[in-house]
């Protein structure tokens, strides 16, 4: 069984910072993409970043030069480091990972869901 499970999150002001971590667990053979999305009220979820196993990364245009993400893939982590904070960016940020298992099954993993709130 895999778990991917995220920690981080809490509130800031305009300006600040948070860093949010994601570390997927249990029987991984090698994991693909990682990538963070975000959940505004009452909106749908959306791309943040992305990064694949090789380190290349993608960013949505409202969050380039503001928000970083990286890997450890030694410890099937990976972070969103998010600098800058904008009130639009509270919600839920989710997790996801492309796992290829050790039952040589690929398949989308996602978190539980972290909140963000970023308000004066």
């Amino acid at each position: 069984q895999v778990q991917v499970v995220e920690s981080g999150g809490g509130s800031v002001q305009p300006g600040g910072s948070l860093r949010l971590a994601c570390a997927a667990s249990g029987r991984i053979y090698s994991i693909y993409t990682m990538a963070w999305y975000h959940e505004a009220p009452g909106k749908q979820h959306e791309l943040v970043a992305s990064i694949n196993s090789g380190g290349r990364t993608n960013y949505a245009d409202s969050v380039k030069g503001r928000f970083t993400i990286s890997r450890d893939n030694a410890k099937n982590t990976t972070y969103l480091q998010m600098d800058s904070l904008k009130p639009e960016d509270t919600g839920v940020y989710y997790c996801y990972a492309r796992i290829h298992t050790m039952e040589v099954v690929v398949g989308d993993y996602w978190g539980q869901g972290t909140q963000v709130t970023v308000s004066p």
